[in-house]
């Protein structure tokens, strides 16, 4: 699914919300090493030129600043928010009301980012298509070997294990009947590695195809802008209507497993999550306020 678009938002987004997990100092050594991180990141996917390499540097830098001002507040209100529910219990449906903000505020970025990477998918060469290919290979067989391989029981004591470092990060500690629960929880998950590689690749090729028709092409910048966001809006909604349905599903699933665990916390968990969403507000106002 990674392209240059994609990867942006995914980096710019994630790193000021998910990333956040790391602790608050990680928040603050992320993000103002942002340009730096999203220039090799996406380099590895695309192998930029010397006559590549400046522009790129620069366009990251607007977007950044322009994330620093204008998005940083609104993720803090998105915190907040959730803050405000963390004392109480929270449902699967309040949970997963928070999802379409946050599609909101990636979808921001992937539009303020969008005249800089028509721009550079139209000037890429051959050489870095097949760069882009050999990359998605790579991270395709990462992700067998990461997940393909795995017993049905390896499968469930690896997320039972990233779930337990994410949601301890942010509760503290978690007894044994929590984890009881969580584990129960991802025992009937109906997550499934293979399905999720054969979408990823679906993307992968549809991304390749796509850059195809631009790259080194005489298309007009508006027809070019139409053939990313098809792509984009093909990426976010796959085709296959079999795959949303699972995707939904997935999503849905997830929120009941938010609400299964924090229904389980006592009021002290709930006090260190309300001062952890507290930190990560204050680091990200912080943030903003930076030039």
């Amino acid at each position: 699914m990674t392209t240059i678009s994609s990867t942006v938002a995914r980096i710019i987004g994630l790193l000021a919300v998910a990333a956040a997990l790391a602790g608050c100092s990680a928040i603050k050594l992320g993000y103002n090493n942002l340009g730096e991180v999203a220039y090799w990141w996406l380099d590895g996917y695309i192998d930029f030129t010397e006559e590549q390499a400046a522009p790129v540097r620069e366009d990251l830098g607007r977007l950044h600043l322009w994330h620093r001002t204008q998005e940083l507040p609104r993720l803090q209100a998105v915190l907040r928010a959730f803050e405000e529910l963390v004392p109480g219990d929270i449902s699967a449906a309040q949970a997963c009301a928070f999802v379409p903000q946050l599609r909101e505020r990636l979808q921001a970025v992937t539009e303020s980012a969008e005249p800089a990477v028509v721009t550079l998918a139209m000037g890429l060469g051959p050489e870095q298509l097949r760069h882009l290919e050999r990359k998605y290979q790579k991270n395709n067989a990462d992700f067998r070997k990461a997940w393909g391989q795995l017993s049905p029981s390896e499968l469930i004591d690896k997320r039972l294990q990233q779930f337990l470092e994410r949601s301890e990060m942010i509760y503290g500690r978690l007894d044994a009947p929590q984890r009881s629960a969580l584990r129960r929880h991802i025992e009937q998950s109906i997550f499934d590695p293979q399905r999720i590689l054969a979408e990823r690749q679906r993307r992968q090729q549809d991304a390749l195809q796509t850059l195809r028709k631009l790259a080194g092409q005489p298309v007009p910048f508006s027809e070019a802008r139409g053939l990313l966001r098809g792509y984009l809006q093909r990426a976010q909604y796959s085709p296959d209507p079999a795959y949303r349905s699972y995707q939904q599903a997935l999503m849905e699933e997830a929120c009941r497993g938010v609400s299964v665990l924090h229904n389980s916390t006592v009021g002290a968990q709930r006090e260190a999550a309300v001062q952890r969403l507290r930190a990560y507000q204050r680091d990200l106002r912080e943030l903003s306020a930076q030039q």
